[in-house]
């Protein structure tokens, strides 16, 4: 059996797709390889877990019409004709018996030419609210697959639809938060806040946590603190930090990465995360019934991250705060307040357990098995 994901842009889109491959290589022995875009985080990550990865030339469009986005679509179509020539010689060489789309436009070429081909295709969206690949695929492949109940009135043919979770990769439920603690090296009692805004970063969000360290760092640390900062942005905080003269050396609590790639580890030690509300992170707090502060990207196609932070908020399982009233202060005072308040952390986690779709993984994958037959 041979199964081809194609992926890309953030950890959002790649990370279900990871999970997937690794049930089909464990149960089928499967052949596995992904197709991402040309510079994108895909190629770093996919590789990590152990599998191979192609890429094609594709870049996004931009809704404006201003003179760099008018050129910048005009690039973007001369790639699509090339990626559509990439994609067709990667399935060629490959002969995938099932094509699987998780998200960003590097899907877009692939799971069109597998499509046309008569390959057995799917698209899975994580958001509430579907992106403009999804959009678009879902009128050619033969399955659309959804994170929610509410998302399928936004597709055409509901008959295409089925509502399956979003997958989790099975790390996140190897430790408890004793032994994630232990494999973290915390010998003492003190809580985890672990902190990401999106595996690229977020260039706000990231000046706001430059206050939240800062006032940690002058208070005392009163909690260990894992930062991912991501990728555009960790240069310029760190500079920050220096500049306002703090020196992490002197802070152990205080771990500030680049970018956080031991994820299930660092979740199942937290006591609350901080996180924009992207599907894939929804789905990872759900699952093992994180707490959690949400302060949803604003700058997302139909603002689909507040609709994925809602879900979780109105039912009393996450705080939501919207970027414009957030800032340094205000995050480190909500921490505060939610690590003193127990039996309010532990009423937030029995409200996650109860929203979470726990088989996702297994619905997908029963799913995709049935497509192929």
């Amino acid at each position: 059996m041979k199964v081809l994901f194609t992926c890309g842009g953030t950890a959002g889109h790649i990370n279900p797709g990871l999970a997937l491959a690794r049930m089909f290589r464990e149960r089928n022995n499967a052949e596995v390889l992904f197709v991402g875009a040309d510079g994108g985080m895909e190629q770093l990550l996919v590789p990590r877990e152990g599998f191979p990865i192609k890429t094609v030339t594709i870049t996004s469009f931009y809704r404006s019409l201003s003179l760099n986005g008018i050129r910048h679509n005009l690039t973007t179509a001369k790639n699509l004709s090339k990626s559509r020539r990439q994609a067709a010689k990667i399935l060629d060489e490959f002969q995938p018996d099932l094509v699987v789309g998780t998200g960003g436009y590097a899907s877009y070429p692939v799971v069109r030419a597998a499509a046309k081909r008569g390959i057995p295709t799917a698209v899975h969206e994580s958001n509430a609210f579907p992106g403009l690949t999804t959009k678009m695929l879902a009128q050619v492949v033969d399955l659309v697959m959804v994170g929610f109940e509410e998302s399928k009135s936004h597709y055409p043919d509901p008959e295409k639809v089925q509502v399956t979770g979003t997958p989790v990769r099975g790390d996140f439920f190897v430790l408890d938060r004793r032994e994630a603690r232990q494999r973290l090296g915390y010998t003492d009692d003190l809580p985890v806040v672990l902190t990401t805004w999106g595996s690229l970063g977020a260039l706000k969000m990231n000046q706001h946590m430059v206050d939240f360290v800062e006032r940690e760092c002058t208070e005392g640390t009163p909690f260990h603190h894992i930062y991912g900062v991501g990728q555009r942005y960790y240069k310029g905080v760190m500079e920050e930090l220096d500049r306002r003269g703090i020196d992490l050396k002197d802070y152990p609590n205080v771990d500030v990465r680049e970018y956080i790639y031991d994820m299930p580890v660092c979740m199942a030690a937290a006591d609350v995360v901080l996180s924009r509300a992207g599907a894939s992170t929804i789905a990872e707090i759900s699952a093992i019934a994180k707490p959690s502060i949400l302060v949803p990207s604003p700058n997302v196609t139909a603002n689909h991250q507040e609709k994925n932070a809602r879900l979780l908020s109105d039912q009393g399982g996450a705080v939501l705060m919207l970027e414009p009233v957030c800032s340094g202060d205000r995050l480190y005072d909500t921490v505060t307040e939610m690590l003193a308040d127990k039996d309010g952390l532990r009423a937030m986690s029995r409200k996650l357990s109860q929203l979470s779709v726990s088989d996702a993984n297994e619905r997908i994958y029963r799913a995709l098995k049935d497509l192929m037959k």
